[in-house]
């Protein structure tokens, strides 16, 4: 069985004390449970004080063959930091703007930029597959959507990781595997009607929005909107176009991160569960894990989590 951990930002300590929690003891530096496995859903890096201890903890897991990990956005975003672009002299997959690099600052002053840790890091981030079909259960990052999985595995190899020569075309907006990936690792957005717009969490305007996909029941554009606050309000309850939204067949229970949660960790619907609940967050929130027992259909009593305090 499984006891499934969202994303952890950095923050060893509460990483430790959640598997301590769950029957998890530390033997010769792994983490170890006697009839239990870990699944990781990424976002190792970033933001917290101790991401490489955190990336540590999960290697040796993995390496181990105690624990499975997904690869998340940020680990994603760290090879393409670091990986030059083998076309354009001087410039990098991901561009060193000065927003990414604030984004990326702290795991870079943390592991020493360029030194041989780092290099190490970066060589396990590209193992990491992009979702896992295991034995009951669906894991990826930040959407389960069919039509985008399918388009990446021209990209991926039988483990579903990137393949070496792919990360061109996943990495740069005009690349073949661009839009799938951004779906995969960091959700799905579709665009308003013609006339409609909002503003984002840094006042930019915007015609597109990121959709709560879980919602199966949502039939118009307001009903899956994620929107910073009062901006809801300019969101049409109007029907949302056909074919734009994946659904979910169910067959599996699927666990997700990446989507900043608060409150009571609950299902988001009987069949899939996000357990990132804001452990990085500068007001504090939760590490979260959901001790996975067989069952098809989630329950909120199979949630355990630990709180960041501020």
């Amino acid at each position: 069985m499984y006891d499934i951990i969202g994303d952890i930002h950095g923050h060893a300590a509460q990483l430790k004390q959640l598997l301590h929690s769950m029957g998890y003891s530390d033997r010769d530096g792994v983490w170890r449970h006697p009839e239990r496995k870990v699944v990781f859903l990424g976002d190792f890096v970033d933001r917290g004080p101790e991401q490489v201890e955190t990336v540590h903890i999960a290697k040796r897991m993995v390496e181990a063959d105690l624990a499975y990990a997904v690869m998340g956005n940020h680990e994603f975003n760290a090879v393409a930091w670091a990986t030059k672009h083998p076309k354009n002299s001087g410039s990098y997959l991901r561009d060193h703007s000065a927003k990414n690099r604030e984004q990326h600052q702290a795991f870079l002053d943390q592991v020493s930029e360029g030194s041989d840790t780092h290099k190490e890091l970066l060589k396990w981030f590209k193992t990491l597959p992009l979702f896992l079909e295991l034995d009951g259960i669906r894991v990826v990052h930040a959407c389960w959507h069919p039509e985008h999985l399918k388009s990446l595995e021209a990209f991926l190899d039988q483990q579903n990781c990137i393949r070496a020569g792919a990360w061109l075309d996943l990495a740069l907006e005009n690349g073949a595997g661009y839009d799938s990936l951004e779906v995969v690792l960091k959700g799905l957005e579709i665009d308003l009607p013609e006339g409609y717009s909002f503003r984002d969490k840094s006042n930019h305007p915007r015609t597109a929005i990121r959709t709560a996909w879980w919602n199966l029941d949502a039939t118009t554009y307001h009903d899956v909107a994620m929107v910073p606050g009062d901006e809801i309000r300019k969101i049409p309850k109007l029907p949302i176009e056909d074919g734009s939204m994946p659904g979910y067949d169910g067959k599996k229970p699927v666990f997700i991160g990446h989507y900043w949660l608060q409150g009571s960790p609950a299902p988001l619907h009987p069949s899939i569960a996000c357990l990132d609940y804001s452990v990085a967050s500068d007001k504090g929130g939760k590490l979260c894990a959901y001790r996975w027992q067989g069952e098809r259909t989630l329950t909120p009593e199979n949630y355990c989590w630990v709180e960041r305090t501020v």
